[in-house]
């Protein structure tokens, strides 16, 4: 039986569909589903309570990365935060191996910014700036 190792998380490249270019982020997170359920109390039943499934609901897609100079990302972020353009996009996700094959896609539908956010400058720190991107979505697919 051959030995089988988890993947590990620092790999892995962001590739947005409306401004036709891959980036490098430094952090991924907000890849999560979860079930909305009810709960209904049915009479003369005391020892619990039915939960029935409602909807999934999708968390925020949040990506950080050193400020950069390239303001296509910024642009798109702009347009929608401030002019109320509101373009989606699909997003792909791809975690990759020591060969830079993916391991494991997910692609992101109609995904937009709702937040767009630069680090605290410090003369007392030497920090990278870091440019963080919140945006919405309707859901995902793993590929």
């Amino acid at each position: 039986m051959a030995n089988y190792y988890p993947p590990l998380g620092f790999h892995f490249k962001v590739f947005i569909e409306n401004i036709k270019s891959e980036y490098q982020f430094q952090s991924v997170s907000g890849l999560q589903a979860s079930l909305e359920t009810e709960e209904i109390a049915e009479g003369g039943e005391n020892r619990f309570k039915h939960k029935l499934p409602l909807r999934t609901s999708y968390s925020n897609l949040v990506l950080k990365r050193g400020l950069n100079t390239n303001k296509k990302l910024y642009n798109w972020c702009q347009d929608a935060v401030n002019g109320l353009d509101i373009s989606p996009s699909p997003i792909t996700i791809q975690l990759l191996n020591e060969n830079n094959e993916p391991l494991s896609t997910w692609n992101i539908v109609n995904a937009y910014p709702i937040k767009w956010e630069v680090s605290d400058f410090n003369a007392e720190e030497s920090n990278i700036v870091i440019e963080t991107l919140e945006l919405s979505y309707s859901y995902f697919n793993v590929l």
